[in-house]
């Protein structure tokens, strides 16, 4: 026990003895959530005697679930034959998809296709409406459990009327093919949870004690979702930060937590407002600027490292001189004894890297792009995947038509199509297919030496597929030498950086082999898909990347570039000003040592140079002189419409100053008021 509270401060483990009944953890960044997560699960089971098997605790990264399970995994004494189940939301949905699959009257040796897939069948499906569109408003469709039928009804453009025929025809895609989606990962698992009362209140009995981290980036399905896997007890601890709920664009919803104790009745409230992570002067411009927001519980953080460097801020005329200027003081950094790894560039839109990265790259400073062009998104190991795909799984077609051609083996896009065609007439698969019919009948469909070669083809297939089933380890090479698959690239001009590329995911697979020794090739397949951009941040470089996907990391130095109006805040349709707020508070809270703000005057930017304006948020978090510090929510004007939460929507008649704020004249549909800015949202 002693081990648990060692290095928690009061609030801290106050939150860890509230074990029973519904609580709500309110951790400011750099609070010490994680410290605070593991060590109540380890009260749990060490101190209060649940069984580990009892408890479940979900997160939202591979990376995350990595280091909490150490974490928790250290304080205990008695590790029992049950280890806590501590994994991502997604992950919890295929263990528990691999134990019910069959109650859908699906198989449970399904798999897990990733984004790129699920655009390659939508493209199949339907080539006229744009594929990011479908992919997008599919997705949108699974996360509000929503049928094509549904999606079909609800419809009221001719154009999404289109895309939920394409989703109908995707979703029967999926079954017939024993596929699922990432968003069918919890979907399924809901649907499961809902259509059986009694697989619900088994897995609720099961999981008596629940842990959900991030809780501020759950959407509607998983709080769905999560109530299902409470249906027999209260006994819930979520932990997460209002200020740091960015992912509205992708369905995440601050209400979950804002309004926590309106789903959960009687919440014990817990506020962890130590931050051990920032100096002193950037927690003051952190907690200035969110403090401009109206939807938030409230919390302050409090520095415990003491004060530091003043915030920067760097002012260039364009993005090239901003770009010399951040590199000449990374060099200075890392000249002076920094660790590249310590230093990150963070901006709101990716495509402000270019300039940074060819800054970077005259000066000779070694850089990691996350985010960018994944490693398991590149062709090469793309083919590579297909190809245990199909051993994996004879019916799957997409991946067979992407392999059967690689090395060439002289069928063209007609050839392929015409047996595709022949496989579904008899309601096979292609490979069912090429394995049953006569020689007599490929030849009727393509040249007999390719009808040869077809058949080779399976064989082979079948045959790693058997080496596979009794040494997984020795496959990698077996398929290699079966395949050749390196030689496809021997004379391409990127072809040595492929092949090293693949000699890379080969190890990866031996090393999961080793490391999980009764692994199958289908959970090799399905952890590969788990896989996020924060897995991608180790090694001696430093990191470019978005805010979104800095979120949950730290670094000694920051860099944010791109403070303008129009890139931080983004202004334009569907942005809200709040969550590009809470984006600014996430950004700045990075930082352990130092913070450089960075703004242009002028950027190139969508084909033409444009002159910009400095962001607002230098203003809201204190960081220029005068009266422009303490004036909020001063950019409204007569004419614009405004939202407030009570009189609803109206329009601005008058605007006055009102000593530090500004008030505003109001017309709500003929009632006029005055309301103060900062009390209404501009629409």
């Amino acid at each position: 026990m002693e081990k648990i509270f060692k290095n928690l401060n009061d609030a801290q483990a106050a939150a860890v003895k509230q074990t029973e009944g519904p609580v709500l953890i309110l951790a400011g960044a750099g609070s010490g959530k994680t410290t605070t997560i593991v060590s109540r699960l380890a009260y749990l089971i060490e101190v209060v005697g649940i069984p580990a098997s009892n408890t479940l605790t979900l997160t939202f990264t591979n990376k995350a679930a990595r280091e909490m399970k150490e974490r928790s995994m250290s304080m205990m004494e008695q590790n029992g034959a049950y280890p806590p189940l501590l994994c991502t939301f997604h992950k919890f949905g295929l263990l528990f998809l691999k134990f019910n699959m069959h109650l859908l009257g699906r198989e449970n040796n399904f798999v897990v296709i990733d984004t790129d897939d699920k655009k390659r069948i939508i493209k199949k499906i339907n080539s006229e409406l744009p594929t990011p569109l479908i992919a997008s408003e599919i997705s949108r469709y699974k996360n509000s459990l929503m049928t094509p039928d549904d999606a079909y009804k609800q419809a009221e453009l001719f154009n999404y009327k289109q895309i939920a025929e394409v989703y109908g025809e995707y979703e029967k895609y999926l079954v017939e093919n024993n596929l699922v989606d990432f968003d069918d990962l919890l979907a399924l698992t809901y649907k499961l949870l809902d259509e059986n009362p009694e697989l619900a209140k088994k897995t609720s009995e099961r999981y008596q004690y629940i842990m959900i981290d991030e809780y501020q980036d759950t959407n509607e399905l998983q709080l769905k979702l999560i109530q299902k896997l409470c249906s027999t007890h209260k006994n819930i601890c979520v932990v997460g930060d209002d200020d740091q709920s960015i992912y509205g664009w992708r369905g995440a919803h601050i209400r979950n937590i804002i309004e926590f104790d309106d789903d959960f009745k009687g919440a014990a409230v817990f506020k962890l407002e130590e931050n051990y992570r920032s100096r002193a002067p950037i927690l003051k411009v952190a907690n200035a600027l969110i403090e401009h927001n109206r939807s938030r519980l409230g919390k302050k953080l409090i520095a415990t490292r003491g004060e530091g460097e003043d915030v920067a801020t760097l002012n260039s005329n364009d993005e090239n001189e901003e770009a010399r200027k951040i590199a000449q003081k990374v060099q200075k950094l890392l000249d002076s004894g920094t660790k590249a790894s310590e230093i990150a560039i963070l901006y709101r839109v990716n495509v402000l890297s270019r300039s940074i990265e060819e800054g970077l790259n005259r000066a000779g400073i070694a850089y990691k792009l996350v985010g960018g062009l994944r490693f398991y998104d590149r062709a090469e190991i793309k083919d590579l995947i297909s190809y245990i795909r199909v051993i994996t799984n004879n019916h799957d077609d997409f991946s067979f038509k992407r392999i059967v051609n690689k090395p060439k083996r002289g069928l063209g896009k007609a050839s392929v199509d015409k047996i595709e065609l022949a496989a579904h007439a008899k309601g096979s698969s292609i490979f069912e297919y090429l394995k049953e019919a006569s020689e007599e009948e490929l030849i009727a469909l393509v040249k007999k030496k390719n009808a040869a070669t077809l058949k080779q083809f399976v064989a082979d297939i079948e045959y790693v597929a058997k080496v596979a089933k009794e040494s997984t380890y020795e496959f990698i090479d077996v398929l290699e030498d079966t395949f050749h698959l390196k030689d496809i690239y021997l004379n391409m001009q990127d072809g040595q950086e492929r092949i090293l590329n693949m000699d890379e995911f080969y190890g990866l697979f031996r090393d999961f082999i080793k490391n999980n020794p009764d692994a199958t090739l289908d959970e090799f397949l399905n952890e590969l898909t788990l896989q996020s951009d924060q897995d991608e941040v180790e090694g001696e470089s430093i990191y470019m990347m978005s805010i979104h996907a800095s979120k949950g990391l730290e670094f000694e130095h920051i860099f944010i570039i791109g403070m303008e109006e129009g890139f931080l805040p983004l202004i334009g349709e569907g942005s809200d000003l709040e969550e590009e707020r809470r984006l600014g508070y996430v950004a700045f809270t990075r930082a352990k040592e130092t913070l450089t703000l960075s703004h242009a005057a002028s950027r190139f930017y969508k084909g033409r140079r444009s002159d910009l304006n400095k962001s607002r948020f230098f203003n809201e978090a204190g960081l220029c002189d005068g009266s422009l510090k303490v004036e909020k929510n001063s950019n409204f004007k007569k004419g614009d419409l405004v939202r407030h939460k009570i009189f609803g929507t109206g329009r601005v008649t008058g605007v006055s100053k009102a000593g530090r704020e500004f008030k505003l004249q109001i017309n709500f549909a003929g009632t006029k008021r005055d309301i103060l800015a900062s009390f209404v949202e501009k629409l």
